[in-house]
């Protein structure tokens, strides 16, 4: 009998590359697999999918009574779905889960795609900060398995929680036509993929187009959208600067392939941004795609072997000299777009899905 496995992320499910790669690798594997979110205003339908897919609508939709209520009908939902296993993604899904394995007497397993309770959001919250870290503190240990993005961050939180996580990056699968990777535009394209919140760059990345010959895609939306538009609008850079909004996963890979510079960076705001390894900086690579990327210790790892980016620091000045660098020196730039090639063949979703199957296989054994 095939063995079910319940995910719960706090976010919409039409855009979550990583859960959406996980859940159809371990359907594919034999596992029957449910992921199950929440639907915001802004939700479109969601589309065909391996395996099953639920949204919970919540009233509230931020602040500290919206994680009350998701908590409690994601519990709810949980209690009247049987499983073998359930699957915390974060810390804010960690809760219900514990809660309904602790019931049902199912497998625990929890998921870290960041450092938590060190993001941005969070870091002058010191009460919402202690909240989820005492679940934290509370739940990880007992977890059956416990997985995270990246060899450091694994190391952290396994100290943090004593707990022995494992790591599962967020990868791309390997193009089979590696001649996609060519680009032809007349004006070059920065790309920039992702959440548009704080500690992003964005504000530097924006007002370093006054001083480049260049275009700039922005796909994405968060808590900074209305802001970063209104500030393209007060540069009057609205002719070079173009926001793409929302764009589901195989309409992103495409857009990422018409790219020429990859922008990656971060501000040093925080644990949870110092540790991260981005789903973007994957699929840049993928895409044969030289970037500009944040210099922390999970990038500076990969590219000491692999120099597929250059590492710098955020601000407009370096964010100018890099791409004009790249720009200039052809030289550079094809050897960091072989690199990505090379890279792609170590960094890719067949590898990680061995070990991702692997860690399920041995819950049960």
């Amino acid at each position: 009998m095939k063995k079910r496995i319940v995910f719960s992320v706090s976010n919409d499910l039409s855009y979550d590359q990583r859960m959406q790669r996980h859940l159809i690798c371990l359907t594919e594997a034999g596992y029957d697999t449910i992921l199950v979110g929440r639907e915001l205003p802004s939700s479109i339908p969601l589309k065909p999918m391996p395996f099953e897919q639920f949204r919970l609508k919540c009233w509230l939709n931020k602040g500290k009574l919206f994680y009350i209520e998701f908590q409690i009908r994601l519990l709810l939902f949980l209690l009247f779905k049987p499983a073998d296993c359930f699957v915390a993604i974060d810390l804010d899904t960690l809760l219900p889960n514990f809660i309904t394995t602790k019931i049902r007497g199912s497998k625990l397993v929890h998921d870290a795609h960041e450092y938590f309770v060190e993001v941005p959001e969070l870091s002058n919250r010191k009460i919402s900060q202690f909240f989820w870290d005492t679940i934290g503190n509370a739940c990880i240990a007992q977890c059956n398995l416990q997985y995270t993005v990246a060899e450091e961050l694994a190391q952290v939180l396994s100290s943090k929680y004593q707990a022995a996580f494992k790591t599962v990056r967020n990868v791309p699968p390997l193009l089979m036509d590696q001649s996609t990777f060519k680009t032809s535009n007349e004006v070059p394209v920065v790309l920039y993929q992702g959440a548009l919140n704080q500690g992003r760059g964005l504000e530097q990345l924006i007002l370093a187009m006054h001083q480049l010959p260049v275009v700039l895609w922005i796909v994405g939306e968060g808590d900074l959208s209305q802001d970063l538009r209104n500030l393209v609008k007060q540069e009057g850079l609205a002719q070079q600067i173009k926001f793409w909004g929302f764009v589901e996963p195989h309409s992103l890979r495409e857009i990422t392939l018409k790219a020429d510079i990859a922008y990656n960076l971060l501000e040093p705001k925080g644990l949870s941004y110092q540790f991260s390894l981005a789903n973007k900086f994957f699929d840049y690579m993928h895409a044969g795609i030289p970037q500009l990327c944040a210099d922390f210790i999970t990038y500076q790892t990969i590219n000491q072997t692999h120099k597929v980016a250059l590492l710098l620091d955020c601000n407009t000045d370096s964010i100018v000299t890099a791409i004009q660098q790249l720009l200039s020196n052809k030289q550079l730039y094809a050897e960091l777009k072989a690199n990505c090639v090379k890279a792609s063949k170590v960094y890719n979703l067949e590898i990680e899905s061995e070990k991702l199957l692997r860690y399920y296989q041995n819950l049960w054994n």
